[in-house]
């Protein structure tokens, strides 16, 4: 494993656990396999582990795990303060507290304001005293680090990197979004005032690997590189000196394995210019076929009217990065033939799910036309009698 120093000192691996994507089991999150992974992402050197508040089970998955084995101090934790959640000044202890306790630790290595995305946000927290919170947390020694992780605006992240002297940062960051959220440009900002920067989305959610179109598949297996789609999206992070760590959501063990071994090797300032040809060759054949930048994040979940938003939009996007034929028998197998099925036209258009997009996607139009797409009017009839078959 490589590391890469943080602001205070810290010595952090280029390769983060990122645990909103624990393996699950009976509708839970699997703990022998998260256990396992965990341990087994440790041994191989990783230390940075990322959680959040609103990550269900995601705490307490993590806190036992290094409870259990008394392996706390040989890790980096990470954690969020759900700041669209706080009302007044009160409100910022109990989380912090609840959090303490789910994680069964005495301090947090590394705290976030999590998921901004506009600099009123920012100005809240602060008439709420957050300045002075943040001071007395550090000096009790319960915060070591302090940052935000963000969803707006190139320049809306600046605005907040600029308002107070932050220890690191969080960004989505890919080879598709170079130029989106925070950027590049918000990338060498906080480059240039020396904060770490922690890279969360590195795959868009497994769309980097799971929903190449075949264009992009080809240039892959023809390249001489010889490495896998997750390779090529890793390895092009780990080539900028500004990213200190990038989060993987790794739910099985060959994915930490393998996660483990290309970190182990990619090296800032190592790519060709054919390599930046091959990425470049990517970036164009997935635009051209991509219909909406879900990332299956699930923070629009879950809807009040029962809609699977994001595993609409997951079809809906296989039906032009595979075909249709696959797009729909996805849809068909995972929401059409569910008791609750989750279908886009129960949308009532409340705009809940707009309001916390971290992609800021016009989800309402957006599920119009997966369902116009996912369910023509054959479609509707063959899942119609499917389900009566199914369910009566």
């Amino acid at each position: 494993m490589q590391y890469r120093q943080g602001r205070n000192g810290q010595k952090i691996s280029v390769l983060g656990f990122g645990c909103m994507r624990l393996a699950h089991k009976g509708g839970g999150i699997d703990m022998e396999a998260a256990q396992n992974q965990i341990m087994r992402a440790i041994e191989l050197g990783v230390n940075y582990f990322d959680t959040a508040y609103v990550y269900p089970g995601s705490e307490l998955a993590l806190g036992r795990v290094l409870a259990q084995n008394d392996i706390r101090d040989q890790v980096n934790i990470a954690t969020k303060l759900p700041q669209y959640l706080v009302k007044k000044a009160e409100s910022i202890n109990r989380y912090f507290d609840e959090e303490l306790k789910r994680l069964q630790t005495s301090y947090i290595d590394f705290y976030l304001m999590h998921m901004m995305t506009d600099y009123a946000q920012w100005e809240k927290l602060q008439s709420l005293g957050i300045v002075d919170w943040i001071a007395r947390k550090k000096a009790a020694g319960q915060i070591r680090n302090i940052g935000f992780s963000f969803h707006g605006n190139t320049d809306t992240f600046i605005k907040i990197l600029n308002a107070y002297d932050w220890d690191f940062c969080q960004i989505q960051y890919n080879y598709l979004d170079e130029h989106t959220q925070a950027g590049r440009r918000g990338l060498e900002a906080a480059a240039a005032r020396e904060i770490p920067m922690i890279i969360m989305e590195p795959l868009r959610g497994g769309k980097l690997v799971n929903l190449l179109p075949p264009e992009a598949r080809r240039a892959i297996a023809e390249s001489p590189r010889g490495w896998s789609a997750a390779e090529w999206g890793l390895r092009w992070l780990w080539n900028q000196p500004g990213v200190t760590c990038v989060l993987s959501g790794m739910n099985s063990m060959d994915m930490v394995d393998e996660n483990c071994r290309i970190a182990s090797t990619a090296r800032a300032g190592s790519f060709t210019e054919e390599d930046d040809a091959t990425i470049e060759t990517l970036r164009s054949a997935i635009n051209s076929h991509v219909k909406i930048g879900c990332t299956g994040c699930r923070y629009c979940m879950p809807c009040p009217q029962g809609v699977d938003i994001p595993g609409n939009f997951r079809c809906y996007n296989e039906m032009f990065t595979e075909n249709k034929g696959t797009g729909r028998h996805e849809f068909f197998q995972t929401i059409g033939l569910r008791r609750e099925p989750g279908f886009a036209s129960q949308c009532v258009r409340c705009g809940k799910c707009e309001r916390v997009c971290p992609q800021g996607l016009p989800i309402r139009d957006a599920l119009v036309e997966a369902d116009r797409a996912l369910r023509p009017p054959h479609y509707r009839l063959a899942l119609s009698v499917a389900r009566k078959f199914v369910f009566h």
